[in-house]
């Protein structure tokens, strides 16, 4: 029985699959998006959750953490530097997954999953809040005519 135990297995032991999820994370965060399957997709996104968490965080411990799982002296000094500004307004949500169809070869539902720009996300909820009820233009009346009809 499978009671308690998360995660895909993904027809993979568990040396290759954390392997490939360390691939795919320095991908990711090397290139802002990747392409797919949607499985691995929706199994990485706790992957890049918990990155982008020491990263934020900031500290010489958990550098040191994000460096053994990802292994990139390049990509973890580049993710130190923009977690900080690029999510510091936001908890959790780091990704967005775009469905894409079906592969080819072999009909796998393939994804796109990309980092999610805060900034973007952040504008979007200031946009919302400045059309308020109050704000919003009122609809034109029609005009009535002042001439009087015979």
């Amino acid at each position: 029985m499978r009671h308690r135990k998360a995660g895909a297995k993904l027809g993979r032991n568990s040396s290759h699959r954390k392997a490939m999820f360390r691939n795919m994370a320095t991908s990711l965060f090397k290139h802002d998006r990747i392409r797919t399957t949607d499985t691995k997709a929706k199994e990485l996104r706790g992957w890049i959750d918990h990155l982008v968490t020491l990263a934020k965080r900031g500290d010489l411990h958990a550098r040191r953490q994000a460096l053994s799982i990802l292994r990139e002296k390049e990509v973890v000094h580049k993710l130190f530097e923009e977690a900080s500004v690029r999510f510091s307004d936001i908890s959790g949500g780091y990704t967005r997954i775009i469905k894409e169809g079906i592969r080819k070869g072999d009909a796998a539902p393939m994804s796109i999953i990309e980092l999610v720009a805060a900034d973007k996300k952040i504008a979007r909820k200031s946009e919302k809040k400045k059309i308020s009820a109050p704000d919003r233009p009122k609809p034109a009346r029609a005009v009535e005519s002042t001439e009087s009809t015979p």
